[in-house]
C-alpha cells in the first residue's frame, strides 16, 4: 500500500493557478477584516461627536470590537481543527459584515459598542483561519512570502477605508462607512463554493476523494494510486488538535513568548489604529491631514509585510523579526517629537510597516512553528491571548490622551512595547518549530 504524505506533496508543489486561488480569495476576506478593523479608528472623531463621549468612554467603544476578537480566535479558530475550516470562514464573513454594517444604524454608545463586539467575534474567528489555510497550501520555498502577501490584505482595508472616510464621512456621514461594510456578506456563495477545505481535516473525516481532486490541483504531477494511504508529517500527528499540545514537545515557553510578542504588538497596532487620527488632529493636523496619516500607516505596514516576507524567506525569520521590533519602538517614539512634515510621514510609514506589517510576519512565524494539526489551535489561541494588549491599547491611550499629557508621552506609550516584542520573540526555540 503507497503512502501519501500531503504536506510533503504541498511543501514540494511549484505555485500554480490552485496557489493563485487560494491566496486571492484569502487575502480578499482579510481585506474586508483590515476594512472593518481601521473603519471605527477612522470615524473616530465624528462618533465621539455623534454620542458627546469622552475619549475614555470613546476607547471603552473601540474595545468592545476587541472583546469580540478574543472570543472569535479562541473559540472559533479551535473549532476550525474540528469542523472543517471552510465552514468558518464563510460564517465569520457574514458576522462580520452584517454587524459592522449594523454598527451604523446604532443609536447609541450602547447599542453601537454591542454590534461591534459581535462584528469582533467573525473578525477574530477568520483570521487564525485563513493564515492556517494559506499555510498549509503555501510551497514551502515561498511560504512566508505568501503568508505576509495575504495579510497585506489587512493594509488594503485599512487604506481603503482612510480614500473612503475621507468623502464618504464628510458627504454622508460616519454611519457611511460602516454600512459599506456590509456588501462582502453578497461573496459568501463564491467563497464556500472555490475555497478548499484542510487536507487535515478531510483526511480526519475520510472524504478521500475530495482530497485527491485537491491534491490533483494542488500538484498537477501527482497521480492518485489504488489502496493509497495519506498521511501527514510526522510531527504534525503527535498530540493531535488539543490545547495541551500547544505545550508538548518542548513548544511550552516558545507558545508563551509567541502569546506575549503577540499582546505587545497588537497593543501597538490597535493604539495606532485607533488613536493616530485623534492624535495627529490634535497636535493641529487638520482632519484631512491626520486621515492621510493613517493613509501612510497602512501603505507602510503593506511594505513592511512584504518586505519581511522577502526577507524571512531568505534570513532567520525570528531575526528579522526581532530587528522589526526593535525599529518599531524607535519609529514610534519619534512621532511624539517635532518633526519635519515628510520626516513625520516616513516615521509613520516605518511604524505601519514595523506593527501591522511585523505583526503579520510573527503570525506567519507561528502558523509555521506549529504543527498542521495544532496549527489553527495555536494560532487562534496566541491571537486570543494577544487580543488583551489590542483591547488594553485604546482603552489605556484613550486615558492618556484625556489626561492631556505631552503628545510625546502618549506615543512613548505606545512606542515602549515594541522593545519588549524584540526580546520576548528572541526566546522562541526554534528548534521545536515543526519547520526545523
Amino acid at each position: 500500500m503507497q503512502s501519501t504524505d500531503v504536506c510533503k506533496l504541498a511543501d514540494n508543489a511549484s505555485f500554480n493557478r490552485f496557489h493563485g486561488l487560494v491566496l486571492f480569495w484569502c487575502a480578499l476576506v482579510i481585506v474586508f477584516d483590515g476594512y472593518d478593523l481601521a473603519v471605527a479608528g477612522i470615524a473616530l472623531p465624528s462618533i465621539m461627536k455623534a454620542y458627546s463621549v469622552d475619549a475614555t468612554r470613546a476607547g471603552f467603544m473601540v474595545s468592545s470590537a476587541l472583546f469580540g476578537m478574543m472570543f472569535g480566535n479562541v473559540v472559533l479558530g479551535s473549532l476550525a481543527d474540528r469542523v472543517g475550516r471552510k465552514l468558518v470562514i464563510v460564517v465569520c464573513i457574514a458576522i462580520f459584515s452584517l454587524f459592522t454594517a449594523a454598527a451604523g444604524f446604532a443609536q447609541g454608545p450602547i447599542s453601537f459598542s454591542v454590534f461591534r463586539f459581535l462584528a469582533g467575534v467573525g473578525i477574530g474567528g477568520v483570521m487564525p483561519n485563513v493564515i492556517a489555510q494559506m499555510t498549509e497550501y503555501a510551497p514551502k520555498r515561498m511560504r512566508s512570502m505568501l503568508i505576509t502577501l495575504m495579510f497585506s490584505g489587512y493594509s488594503v482595508g485599512g487604506v481603503l477605508a482612510a480614500l473612503l472616510g475621507k468623502s464618504l464621512i464628510e458627504s454622508y456621514g460616519w454611519q457611511s462607512v460602516f454600512i459599506a461594510a456590509g456588501l462582502p456578506v453578497l461573496l459568501v456563495p463564491l467563497v464556500w463554493k472555490q475555497m478548499p477545505e484542510s487536507m487535515a481535516f478531510l483526511i480526519r473525516q475520510g472524504r478521500l476523494d475530495e482530497l485527491r481532486d485537491i491534491l490533483a490541483r494542488l500538484s498537477p504531477g501527482y497521480r492518485p494510486q489504488r489502496d493509497e494511504q495519506f498521511i501527514l508529517a510526522g510531527k504534525a500527528r503527535a498530540g493531535g488538535a488539543s490545547f495541551g499540545a500547544l505545550f508538548a514537545q518542548g513548544r511550552g515557553l516558545s507558545t508563551v513568548m509567541f502569546w506575549l510578542t503577540c499582546f505587545l504588538c497588537l497593543f501597538m497596532v490597535y493604539a495606532l489604529s485607533s488613536w493616530l487620527t485623534k492624535l495627529m488632529a490634535s497636535a493641529g493636523y487638520s482632519l484631512g491631514s491626520a486621515l492621510t496619516f493613517v493613509l501612510v500607516l497602512n501603505l507602510g505596514a503593506m511594505a513592511g509585510a512584504v518586505g519581511g516576507g522577502w526577507l524571512a524567506d531568505r534570513f532567520h525569520i525570528k531575526y528579522v523579526l526581532a530587528i522589526m521590533y526593535a525599529l518599531a519602538a524607535v519609529s514610534i517614539t519619534l512621532l511624539g517629537t517635532p518633526l519635519p512634515l515628510g520626516m513625520m510621514f516616513l516615521m509613520v510609514a516605518l511604524a505601519g510597516a514595523s506593527t501591522i506589517g511585523t505583526q503579520i510576519l510573527t503570525t506567519a512565524y507561528a502558523s509555521q512553528f506549529y504543527p498542521v494539526e495544532i496549527r489553527t489551535t495555536g494560532l487562534g489561541v496566541m491571537l486570543g491571548v494577544g487580543r488583551a494588549g489590542a483591547i488594553a491599547a485604546p482603552i489605556l491611550i484613550g486615558v492618556l490622551v484625556g489626561m492631556a499629557l505631552p503628545l510625546g508621552h502618549n506615543f512613548l506609550a505606545i512606542g515602549i512595547p515594541g522593545a519588549i516584542a524584540a526580546l520576548s520573540i528572541m526566546l522562541v526555540n526554534h528548534a521545536r518549530s515543526a519547520t526545523a
